[in-house]
């Protein structure tokens, strides 16, 4: 047998030897895969509508007024082109709004004059937070699941219905965020000020949650000598 005919004589048998294909197990895998996508976007949609209904109860989001006033009121002292990464109730970023669409994230324009803050969201609702509703403003690291670097994230307080919401910015600019919460807190009195409203900061959660669980040893009872008899 010559050479060529070994060669080709092994390729044959290699052919042979190679297992087929199983078409049918590769697609139920795929078919599976896919179910389990759908299956679980189904379920994210359903709590986002599920949440939804539970923040009904929230009032219609205020929009800007119609300028009424004098120049000082009407003129920005401040501006902020970013995105908008959500709002929580206050103290609370994991606690997202979704209702009027506050849940959704978006490009975002802020003015802040001297009768509130401008919210322009480019494909979402705008919102206007009149300026006897702002209650304060910090840097902040984390809202509404987005986490982002230490003092990366704008974070206003104000009061909408019966709530204090936070909301979360990020300007294109991070430097520009430390004015903001300067000019944001020189318009809010300090009785309305969110750290003193009640509201517990996000930070001091987890210490609050350990007091509770472990609350202070009760002091010792003094000990009365008795006379002896």
């Amino acid at each position: 047998m010559t050479p060529l005919s070994t060669l080709a004589a092994d390729l044959a048998a290699e052919q042979k030897s190679q297992e087929v294909t199983d078409w049918t197990a590769r697609i139920g895998w795929v078919v599976g895969l896919l179910l389990l996508i759908a299956l679980v976007y189904w379920l994210m949609r359903e709590g986002w509508k599920w949440r939804g209904m539970l923040q009904s109860g929230l009032p219609e989001l205020p929009t800007a007024p119609q300028a009424t006033g004098g120049p000082e009121l009407s003129v920005p002292s401040l501006t902020l082109s970013g995105r908008y990464h959500g709002s929580t109730t206050a103290g609370q970023w994991l606690d997202r709004i979704v209702a009027h669409g506050l849940g959704t994230r978006s490009r975002v324009e802020l003015a802040l004059t001297g009768e509130g803050l401008d919210v322009r969201r480019p494909g979402a609702q705008d919102f206007f937070v009149p300026a006897d509703k702002l209650r304060g403003a910090r840097l902040d690291k984390g809202i509404a699941g987005k986490v982002l670097a230490e003092g990366g994230l704008l974070v206003i307080t104000w009061s909408h219905g019966d709530r204090l919401l936070d909301s979360g910015f990020r300007s294109d600019r991070a430097a520009e965020h430390a004015a903001w919460v300067e000019a944001v807190e020189a318009r809010v009195p300090p009785s309305e000020k969110s750290g003193d409203s009640g509201v517990a900061d996000p930070h001091d959660q987890a210490a609050i949650s350990r007091g509770a669980q472990h609350p202070p040893a009760a002091p010792p009872r003094a000990v009365t000598p008795q006379k002896g008899t």
